[in-house]
C-alpha cells in the first residue's frame, strides 16, 4: 500500500498548491481559465505528440489493452445511455460524464502506482496509448460537433475534429511512430519540455477550480450525474476488468491483480481540462475526479487484500 499512498500524495500536494494559489489570488482572477487553456492547447498536445512519436506500438497489443478498451467503452456507453434516459442530459454533458466514468488517470497517478504497487510502469502503457489514440479523439470529436454554433456549414462540421489540437497532435505522433522515423533530438526536445507541463498544469488548474466552491454543493452540483459516474468508475469498471481478465483471458495472480488495479484508478484530471475548454460539464468533471480519487484509495486497498 505504500505505493498507493505515494502516488496519491503527489496528486493531493499539487492540487493543494493550486488551491492555495487561487485562495491567495497569486495568479489573478482568470488563472484557472488561462491555465486550463494552456494545458489543453499547448502542453497536452505536446505531451501526446512526444509520447506517441517515440512509442513502440508493438507493446500495446496485449490482454491489458483489450481489457482496458472494452471496460472503458462499456462504462462510458452505459453512462451515456442511463444519463440520457434517466437524467435527460445534452450530448456535451453526456460526453463529459462518460469520460468521468471511463477515462482512467493513467499518467500522473497510474504510472506511480504501476511502479510502486505493480512493479512495472509498462503495465499502464497500453491504457495510456488507447486513451490518447482512441478514447480522447472520439470524445473530443463529439464535443466539437455537439457544441458547434447553429447554422455551421457541412464543411465546418467535417473539419471540426481536425482543428482540435489534441487530436492533431495524437495523429501526428502516431504517424511518426508507424513510419519508424526517429526525429532529431533538437526537434523533439521542445515538445518534451512543453509536455512536461501537462500533468502538473492540469492538477494546478484542478486545484484552482476548487477555490470558492463546495464540492457536491446542493443546488449547483449535478449529484446524480456524479454518483452515476463514480459508481461506474470505481465499482463497475474494476469488476468488469476482473471478469474479463479471469474468465475471458485466463489471467491469474499478479497479471489479474494488475488489470483490476488499473481499472480502479480514478477519473483523470484531463477530463476537467476538456470540460473547461468547451465550457460544458465543468462541475461534473471536477467533482467526479475528486470523489473517485478519494474513493479509489480504499478500493485499491480492498483489491490488494483480495487479489494480491
Amino acid at each position: 500500500m505504500s505505493g498507493v499512498v505515494a502516488g496519491f500524495t503527489v496528486i493531493f500536494v499539487i492540487i493543494a498548491i493550486g488551491f492555495m494559489l487561487g485562495r491567495l489570488g497569486t495568479l489573478g482572477l482568470e488563472a484557472q481559465t488561462v491555465l486550463s487553456r494552456l494545458v489543453f492547447f499547448v502542453a497536452t498536445p505536446a505531451l501526446l505528440f512526444d509520447v506517441l512519436a517515440s512509442s513502440d506500438l508493438s507493446v500495446i497489443f496485449s490482454a491489458n489493452l483489450y481489457i482496458a478498451a472494452a471496460t472503458a467503452f462499456a462504462v462510458a456507453i452505459l453512462y451515456f445511455v442511463v444519463a440520457r434516459i434517466w437524467l435527460r442530459r445534452a450530448v456535451p454533458e453526456l460526453t463529459i460524464g462518460a469520460l468521468c466514468a471511463g477515462y482512467v488517470n493513467s499518467a500522473n497517478l497510474g504510472i506511480p502506482i504501476a511502479v510502486f504497487v505493480l512493479g512495472d510502469a509498462s503495465i499502464v502503457a497500453p491504457l495510456l496509448l488507447f486513451q490518447i489514440v482512441v478514447l480522447s479523439p472520439i470524445a473530443l470529436t463529439m464535443l466539437d460537433l455537439s457544441t458547434m454554433r447553429a447554422g455551421a456549414s457541412r464543411l465546418d462540421t467535417l473539419l471540426a475534429p481536425f482543428k482540435n489540437p489534441i487530436v492533431v497532435a495524437a495523429a501526428a505522433g502516431l504517424a511518426i511512430a508507424i513510419s519508424g522515423w526517429t526525429p532529431p533530438e533538437a526537434v523533439m526536445e521542445p515538445f518534451s519540455l512543453l509536455g512536461g507541463a501537462s500533468v502538473p498544469g492540469a492538477l494546478l488548474a484542478f486545484g484552482l477550480s476548487l477555490q470558492g466552491v463546495r464540492v457536491l454543493e446542493k443546488g449547483t452540483s449535478p449529484r446524480r450525474d456524479i454518483a452515476l459516474a463514480s459508481v461506474l468508475k470505481i465499482l463497475v469498471q474494476p469488476v468488469l476488468a476482473y471478469l474479463m481478465g479471469r474468465f475471458l483471458f485466463g489471467l491469474e495472480d499478479h497479471a489479474l491483480f494488475a488489470v483490476v488495479v488499473v481499472a480502479a484508478l480514478p477519473t483523470a484530471q484531463n477530463v476537467f481540462v476538456y470540460a473547461s475548454a468547451y465550457g460544458r460539464g465543468m462541475v461534473l468533471a471536477r467533482d467526479s475526479a475528486l470523489v473517485t480519487t478519494l474513493a479509489s484509495i480504499p478500493a485499491i486497498g480492498v483489491i490488494a487484500g483480495l487479489l494480491a
